[in-house]
């Protein structure tokens, strides 16, 4: 391992959310090049995580030959520990924030953001609505963990889930994410194709359990109840296989900061139909990977999706065109790099002091 100053990511998040998906690959990669500490709650494939009073201690005194330590922060509770640790402890820390959101921040987040040393966005977009950026570094897919499937159609049965072919959409259950203008183009789509299923994998917090309930009356009043399927929260290690089994990925958000699934779908050979929000429009390619429709158009996402399942090859074509863009523009390591020289500058301009 390079010899280089403590490194310290932050996931105070128990729940595995979009954040963590994105910090997982790139804390993974990380520390092979660093010396790197995870803070809070674990993540797939890391180092054992340490809790905060920890990394306070550990940072107590600058590392040798360096002025102060990173702290690597994605969260606002994350911010604050760290601002605390720098300003009110007085510990030798520099604060970095990856910023992913495209709208304006809310007047404390828009505060902290303001208070840290050195910002990554996740896009030109991001970088509109946050100071102090240094660089803009789009996430990035461990394409070792997310690969295709030998055989498509094995890995779908070995998923358990009916039916010859697989449809889904990943992430919370909610307005914001779309899941009812999902299961409104499933609604559309399936009855076309008998022997494809779809699934709703992810949960819905308390204050969704009405909107996910009239979801699931919405779907029994179409009789698709048993093609369908609420599948709950899927345990991020089961994830990788279980995306290596879909046809298509079909993500229709009403907002998003940057969306990793469909990336890690790509990887996975998996290409997708979407709205036209986060980075899904740079990611398809003009097409060639994904397909991306207006924001709220569920008649064009189930005209797009009727299109790719008739047959004609395209789909065979996408998912050949995905996993060549996700490996050569998206590879996690692209981002580890972009984030380390962030914190080079951060080095290097304290040396120069």
């Amino acid at each position: 391992m390079t010899q280089t100053p403590p490194l310290f990511v932050t996931n105070f998040n128990k729940n595995f959310t979009g954040v963590s998906a994105t910090a997982a690959g790139v804390v993974k990669a990380q520390a092979k090049e660093m010396d790197l500490r995870l803070v809070g709650y674990p993540l797939p494939d890391c180092p054992d995580p340490i809790d905060l009073k920890t990394a306070r201690a550990m940072s107590r005194t600058a590392p040798q030959g360096y002025p102060f330590a990173i702290w690597h922060v994605r969260r606002n509770p994350e911010m604050r520990a760290a601002i605390w640790a720098r300003d009110v402890l007085r510990l030798p820390i520099r604060i970095v924030f990856t910023s992913a959101a495209q709208r304006r921040h809310s007047a404390f987040p828009r505060w902290l953001i303001s208070r840290m040393d050195a910002v990554i966005a996740t896009t030109d977009a991001a970088a509109d609505y946050v100071p102090h950026v240094r660089a803009v570094v789009p996430h990035g897919v461990d394409t070792d963990r997310f690969h295709p499937a030998d055989d498509r159609a094995a890995a779908w049965a070995a998923t358990g889930f009916p039916g010859k072919r697989g449809i889904a959409t990943v992430g919370r259950i909610r307005p914001e994410k779309g899941t009812d203008q999902f299961v409104d183009a499933m609604i559309r789509v399936l009855p076309n194709h008998p022997a494809t299923t779809a699934l709703v994998i992810g949960r819905a917090g308390g204050s969704h359990e009405a909107f996910l309930s009239e979801l699931k009356t919405r779907v029994a009043g179409a009789g698709l109840a048993e093609r369908i399927l609420f599948c709950g929260e899927i345990e991020p290690e089961k994830l990788p296989a279980l995306l290596r089994g879909l046809s298509l990925l079909v993500p229709l958000p009403r907002y998003e900061g940057y969306g990793m699934t469909p990336l890690e779908a790509m990887a996975s050979g998996v290409p997708f139909v979407a709205t036209d929000t986060g980075y899904f429009r740079a990611f398809s390619m003009q097409g060639e990977a994904g397909q991306v429709v207006p924001l709220g158009d569920v008649e064009g996402a189930a005209a797009r999706i009727q299109s790719l399942l008739t047959g004609d090859g395209q789909l065979d074509a996408m998912s050949r065109r995905a996993v060549e863009v996700a490996r050569n523009s998206y590879g996690i390591q692209t981002e580890v790099d972009g984030i380390i020289s962030v914190y080079q500058q951060l080095w290097s301009e304290a040396a120069h002091r």
